[in-house]
């Protein structure tokens, strides 16, 4: 078992897989699944995102936001690390009950993300939680709903970033990445 956070984020990023040509030719793409398989590393990778959010963040967490739909893997782990709620954010139309929108630019069109009317509380302190930020995209969509519903957004956090996407300068908020990719 890993010991130190250096030796746990080298277990981490060596159990990250990449796949080429996938979904189409010319994408490497960062499979955060092999991950999920060994019970050491993820245990690894809940400590490195939990211990970040204790030490770094100067106010508690009242919400831990996961988007769809690899948030949704370590998203609810983080919130019960941390003692708070966990909400989901979702593509249009797969939440029950009245829900918040907001629409969004992909590279070849738009989209719209919804939350439950109600999940967040104004006021309430949030992180937002994905497996990657390519572009940025959905992680400023995500933002402006939790704006929407007046959270106080203490960080982003993702598990990978690619960077030379900067996807992350879309962004107004603290931002965290566990693992980052370059020129790949």
């Amino acid at each position: 078992m890993a010991s130190t956070d250096q030796e746990k984020m080298t277990r981490v990023k060596n159990a990250i897989g990449s796949i080429p040509d996938f979904p189409k030719p010319g994408i490497l793409f960062r499979d955060i699944f092999p991950v999920f398989r060994d019970p050491s590393i993820l245990s690894d990778m809940m400590d490195l995102l939990s211990d970040h959010v204790q030490q770094v963040l100067t106010k508690k967490v009242d919400v831990v936001i996961g988007l769809e739909a690899r948030g949704f893997l370590f998203g609810p782990l983080l919130a019960q690390r941390l003692g708070c709620s966990f909400v989901p954010v979702r593509k249009k139309g797969k939440l029950p009950g009245e829900c918040i929108q907001v629409s969004y630019t992909l590279e070849y069109g738009t989209d719209v993300f919804e939350m439950q009317k109600g999940s967040i509380q104004p006021g309430q302190t949030v992180i937002i939680v994905d497996d990657l930020i390519a572009t940025g995209g959905t992680m400023k969509a995500a933002c402006d709903l939790v704006k929407k519903m007046e959270g106080e957004i203490l960080e982003c956090i993702v598990l990978i970033e690619l960077v030379d996407l900067k996807g992350k300068e879309k962004l107004t908020y603290p931002f965290f990445t566990l693992v980052d990719f370059e020129g790949e």
